[in-house]
């Protein structure tokens, strides 16, 4: 019909590239998971050293596709505060990798994503349960 606008909100376009980044690492392809980023975007995880760039980036995901074969990615969540949009997550997996225990991990996190004016991740901040992860890692 014309002069309908059937447009999406901000928020349901923001839920779709959130629904798209979890695909992304859930493809195994390290790339496509870089690929939501600016090309110098930068991750941080639990104030960690930050990946910068989508070589570093892809470089980070692929240490856990190779750590987690079997890995799965779900988003939880969405959410907008204070002007960033809050990626809530779940990650699944058995430790199988390259010196793997054999341990299954279940843990939960979020990103905070700060977004360049292409609409991709220009910062985001990583932060998930590090002891948590690290009993379920040595299987404890």
């Amino acid at each position: 019909m014309i002069g309908c606008k059937s447009d999406k909100s901000e928020y349901d376009k923001m839920v779709e590239f959130g629904q798209k980044y979890t695909d992304a690492w859930n493809s195994k392809v390290p790339e496509k998971m870089a690929s939501f980023y600016a090309e110098d975007g930068i991750l941080t995880v639990n104030n960690g050293t930050p990946a910068v760039g989508r070589k570093q980036l892809a470089a980070t995901a692929q240490s856990y596709m190779e750590a987690f074969p079997d890995m799965e990615l779900t988003m939880d969540s969405l959410t907008k505060e204070n002007g960033a949009y809050r990626y809530y997550w779940t990650f699944k997996g058995t430790y199988s990798g390259p010196n793997g225990t054999g341990n299954k991990v279940d843990f939960s996190g979020f990103e905070e994503w700060t977004l360049n004016d292409q609409g991709l991740v220009q910062k985001s901040i990583g932060t998930y349960d590090a002891d948590d992860y690290t009993r379920q890692l040595n299987g404890n």
